[in-house]
């Protein structure tokens, strides 16, 4: 299956063409480096090495061996509700307690269970491919990718600030009604399994809130995620005096829920294929009964 060629900008010219490849294409530099040994990868009609150098304004033929599938034992997992779907990417609204990758091989899992909708060619493999991950305990809003090129132009649009990250969290305490922080991010080095703002580092995390509602003892937020790093939103929110409700790492416990209450409630982006998306999950049942809750 032929890509649509790939046309290197003059700006990169001296660059090799696995490495360069690698780059734009969404491969690894090991798939790359494979294409181009065995012929699929053609500039002017003619195979190359990996280690040519570019001079620019080449125009790359990428011709893909069809995708491996999958073992129907490996698609394993509960239907999930499509939020958009085109031809280079899809939206879920993924369940709270779904892992987005297998735990362990044959393992269920958001990638697993879409898998079964077919019409995925990343990795050479028939799965989806993951420009962004969500914590097994969040709910909401996870894009997938169906090609290796939509994944590269959706981690660059992650890059490149072009992703709107919407949260609904519940927390404890008395917030003010809206906040913004820019903070240092990096492990925490008396538990390299946390991570905290707590450190020096050039690594910077930037978020913003306002309160959605007002509770007993907590409320509900609506948060704006600038940046992605990892558990980012439970460290900032706790290492405020905000911590998430029923996290039990950064968070504090509630009767009212028994997951982290973290949903990922809006998603916006330019799709690789032009119109941009704009979607939103739907609060899930258990949220709603700790808000009800909370709310008497």
């Amino acid at each position: 299956m032929a890509e649509e060629p790939l046309t290197v900008p003059f700006s990169d010219a001296g660059a090799r063409l696995d490495r360069w490849l690698a780059a734009h294409s969404g491969q690894t530099l090991e798939r790359a480096r494979w294409l181009i040994e065995q012929g699929r990868v053609r500039i002017r009609g003619k195979a190359c090495s990996p280690v040519r150098k570019l001079f620019g304004g080449e125009e790359i033929e990428v011709v893909l061996p069809p995708p491996r599938t999958i073992r129907p034992g490996d698609a394993a997992g509960p239907d999930l509700a499509l939020l958009h779907d085109d031809a280079a990417c899809l939206v879920v609204d993924k369940v709270a307690g779904l892992p987005v990758e297998p735990v362990k091989p044959g393992g269920v899992s958001v990638v697993s269970a879409v898998s079964r909708l077919g019409g995925f060619d990343v990795g050479g493999r028939n799965l989806p491919g993951l420009p962004h991950r969500l914590d097994a305990q969040t709910s909401g809003c996870l894009m997938l990718a169906r090609t290796d090129l939509a994944l590269a132009a959706l981690r660059r649009a992650f890059d490149e600030g072009q992703v709107e990250k919407e949260y609904l969290a519940l927390v404890a305490g008395a917030p003010p009604d809206e906040l913004a922080l820019d903070q240092p991010y990096g492990r925490d080095p008396k538990d390299q399994r946390r991570f905290t703002t707590r450190v020096h580092s050039a690594r910077r995390a930037r978020l913003s809130w306002r309160v959605e509602r007002r509770l007993r003892d907590a409320a509900l937020l609506r948060v704006r995620l600038d940046t992605g790093r990892t558990h980012q939103i439970r460290v900032q929110l706790a290492e405020a005096g905000f911590p998430v409700l029923g996290d039990v790492v950064y968070g504090v416990p509630s009767e009212g829920i028994s997951r982290q209450a973290l949903h990922a409630a809006r998603l916006a982006f330019p799709s690789p294929l032009g119109p941009r998306v704009d979607v939103t999950a739907p609060l899930p049942g258990d949220l709603a009964a700790a808000l009800a809750k909370l709310s008497e």
